[in-house]
C-alpha cells in the first residue's frame, strides 16, 4: 500500500474480532518498529508481545482498553539506554516513534490497532515483571476490527494547516 494511503486511511479501532494476528504479520510489524530511528540510535525500546490468555488477563487488570484484541504490544524504554540532555530525556519520544512505525506497518498489512496510554504504569510493571529500569510508555492492542467498525467521528476533524504551521 502507498504510504500516503496508509496515513490517510488508518484509524484507531476499539472493537476487535477474535481473529488472531498471524505470526508472519506480527514479525513484520516488530521488524518495522526495530527500523525506527531513536536518539543517538541508542535503541532503548523493549517490546513485550502479549498473546497468551494469562497475559491478556493481566492487560485487562491494568487497562480497560484492550477492546478484545488477541495481541497486545507493551512498548517500553530502557531508561539506562535513553539519550539524556540537561533539560529532557528521549524515553517517550523514542518509544512513540517505534510505536508509530509499528502502527503504520500493521495497517499496511491489514492489521488494526489503537494507541493506549490509559493504563496503570506501576501495576503493569508488577504484572509482567518488567525490570525497574524499563518505563512502559504505551500499550498497543493489535488485531482485526469487528464487522461494521468505523472511525470515530472525531477522526477526520482536523485543524486547518495554517493553524498548526508557522513559517519563520
Amino acid at each position: 500500500m502507498e504510504l500516503e494511503k496508509v496515513i490517510e486511511e488508518r484509524f484507531s479501532v476499539r472493537r476487535f474480532s477474535t481473529r488472531k494476528v498471524e505470526k508472519e504479520k506480527l514479525d513484520k510489524i516488530l521488524h518495522y518498529g526495530n527500523l525506527a530511528p531513536t536518539a543517538k540510535n541508542n535503541q532503548p525500546q523493549r517490546i513485550y508481545v502479549v498473546e497468551s490468555k494469562e497475559g491478556l488477563e493481566k492487560v485487562d487488570k491494568v487497562s480497560r482498553c484492550r477492546y478484545n484484541a488477541k495481541t497486545v504490544l507493551i512498548v517500553c524504554s530502557n531508561m539506562d539506554e535513553i539519550y539524556v540532555n540537561d533539560s529532557f530525556d528521549t524515553a517517550d519520544i523514542d518509544a512513540s516513534i517505534v510505536t508509530t512505525h509499528m502502527m503504520l506497518e500493521a495497517y499496511n498489512l491489514g492489521v488494526d490497532s489503537i494507541w493506549i496510554e490509559l493504563f496503570d504504569h506501576v501495576k503493569i510493571k508488577e504484572e509482567f515483571n518488567i525490570p525497574e529500569s524499563y518505563k512502559p510508555v504505551v500499550i498497543m492492542p493489535l488485531g482485526y476490527r469487528e464487522e461494521g467498525v468505523e472511525p470515530s467521528p472525531m477522526h477526520s476533524t482536523k485543524k486547518d494547516i495554517n493553524e498548526i504551521v508557522t513559517y519563520v
